[in-house]
């Protein structure tokens, strides 16, 4: 579907996909999750990190949808429910593992430390391409984990999806000027290790993906035959999000944010045969008469 975030989003599809939902057709019901699906996966996967965890939280938030479905109040906005439903599972949730480890930035940056920088040679940086660009990605979504979960979601809603901050605010249940600073807060954070850490734009800093690549392999960082970041894709965060003027900022600031939205949009099979499950269900069969 197009970007649920964007000012060109109007809900007249949703409503009308709802309606039929609610006087019992299966495939309404199907399609209105189908139309969310990705991004209630993608805003999952960079709070998690795992694709495993990422999968059962989309499965839990769909499941959650559709038997509240019914509690939806007319006056209110689909999209800002649907999304809300989704905020909240995420922010209240028991803490995954990588949550569990990386909590603080001292603690990644010790890892990372810890990774041998070893030069690939010109034949392994050509044939380890793929895994390098894993090494990038993995690493940068390492980072947000050194956010508290609120501090993760406004940066991953605000930065990254770029999500309107008034309607972040409501997700989260703050005001308009609480998440902008949140958000600011977060980007201070990161941009800060970034710019001491990183060689992706601070040329200055000896930390370099091709040179940590064989590290992250041996560390398990990087599976080679089984890659987290750098796969499920046809289209980059860029290509789906829509981007306002936001005014002048520090060009540090934009090029870091440019990283984050060149990564992947994932798009995984595994929800469309998710959806059937739970809608052929006999609970479900039973709240919608399906």
């Amino acid at each position: 579907m197009s970007n649920p975030f964007s000012d060109e989003y109007h809900e007249d599809e949703d409503l009308w996909l709802l309606n039929g939902a609610l006087n019992g057709s299966k495939e309404a019901l199907e399609e209105l999750i189908k139309r969310h699906k990705d991004f209630i996966y993608n805003i999952a996967f960079k709070m998690v990190l795992s694709p495993f965890d990422a999968e059962d939280i989309t499965q839990e938030v769909i499941i959650k949808i559709i038997t509240k479905i019914g509690q939806f109040k007319r006056n209110s906005n689909i999209r800002t429910w649907i999304y809300k439903i989704t905020v909240n599972h995420c922010l209240q949730m028991k803490k995954k593992w990588l949550e569990e480890r990386y909590n603080t930035i001292s603690m990644f940056e010790t890892d990372l430390d810890s990774v041998a920088a070893i030069q690939l040679s010109s034949h392994e940086e050509v044939e380890m391409k793929e895994l390098v660009e894993e090494a990038r990605l993995s690493c940068m979504s390492g980072m947000l984990l050194c956010l508290s979960r609120e501090q993760r979601m406004v940066y991953i809603l605000g930065e990254i999806f770029n999500v309107p901050h008034d309607l972040g605010a409501e997700l989260l249940d703050i005001s308009k000027e609480n998440f902008r600073q949140r958000l600011s807060r977060a980007r201070k954070d990161l941009y800060n290790f970034m710019d001491r850490k990183c060689g992706l734009l601070n040329k200055n800093n000896p930390c370099r993906c091709q040179k940590k690549t064989k590290g992250f392999i041996e560390a398990g960082w990087v599976d080679p035959d089984q890659m987290k970041f750098n796969t499920s894709y046809t289209r980059k965060i860029k290509d789906v999000i829509s981007v306002r003027d936001e005014g002048l900022k520090k060009i540090e600031e934009n090029d870091y944010k440019t990283l984050q939205r060149e990564h992947p949009f994932q798009e995984k099979e595994f929800a469309i045969n998710t959806i059937k499950n739970i809608v052929n269900g006999s609970e479900i069969k039973g709240i919608f008469n399906l």
